[in-house]
């Protein structure tokens, strides 16, 4: 498996990423949820992490901003190990982490939440861009996260990150819950903000969706990356996938 895992990297292309995890492991408390993740992520690249659920996906994410005290392996971003450093050291260094609770104060206003991170890195989007990407955000600016609706929520959650300068977004499930005209304009806001650089991984079990994003799609199973799957052959697999992810 350790030899599968690392002909999958290698497959995608580690010499060229901006991101690079090589044998991952982590723990909540006794428990060991990741066994040894592999993948890397190329400057531009969208890609998803697929699986079930309690797969690894959002450990894996965790585990990368540092949010998860007890891991160990290597997680490579522009050339620096990151591995022991605290997410406070890893936000500084350009990578942003947007969790699939959203994380929304609910006392505080639209404009309250956007401007509570600080921009840690230059290149922060401007409070105004952030709303060109999602007018409904400018047109409930005054009202609190209680009145906001779940898409709006995630669209605030999104445009908060973006604040911060980062250029690698963690993106968990931002699709969870909302409705299939809300999943459009995530998708369309996902194709934008590659347009303009941004790197992006995102968990999701929408897989259909997935497609219509992502540039490759590394598969999680019992805390191990097991496939990696260029979009353009997604549909060719289509049946594996099936399999995988037990749909």
């Amino acid at each position: 498996m350790a030899e599968a895992a690392r002909a999958i990297t290698a497959q995608a292309g580690a010499e060229d990423a901006l991101l690079t995890v090589s044998n991952l492991e982590a723990w909540y408390g006794e428990s060991h949820v990741l066994h040894g993740i592999n993948f890397d992520v190329r400057p531009g690249e969208v890609v998803t992490l697929l699986g079930r659920n309690g797969a690894g996906k959002t450990t894996t994410l965790k585990s990368v901003m540092g949010i998860l005290p007890k891991r160990k392996g290597s997680i490579v971003f522009q050339g620096k190990e990151l591995m022991h450093a605290p997410s406070r050291h890893v936000a500084k260094e350009g990578i942003a982490y947007c969790p699939e609770e959203r994380g929304i104060f609910a006392s505080l206003s639209v404009e309250e939440n956007l401007m509570l991170p600080p921009q840690v890195k230059p290149g922060g989007m401007s409070v105004e861009q952030i709303f060109t990407l999602f007018p409904n955000l400018k047109e409930r600016l005054h009202s609190q996260g209680t009145k906001l609706s779940g898409g709006e929520q995630q669209m605030l959650a999104i445009g908060r990150i973006l604040r911060t300068g980062a250029k690698l977004l963690l993106l968990d499930e931002p699709t969870e819950g909302l409705a299939p005209v809300i999943i459009q304009q995530i998708g369309r806001t996902i194709a934008m903000l590659k347009e303009q650089g941004f790197t992006i991984v995102l968990v999701e079990q929408n897989f259909r969706f997935a497609s219509t994003v992502a540039d490759r799609h590394y598969v999680v199973e019992q805390g191990k990356v097991i496939d990696m799957i260029p979009n353009a052959e997604l549909e060719a697999n289509i049946g594996k996938l099936h399999a995988y992810l037990g749909v």
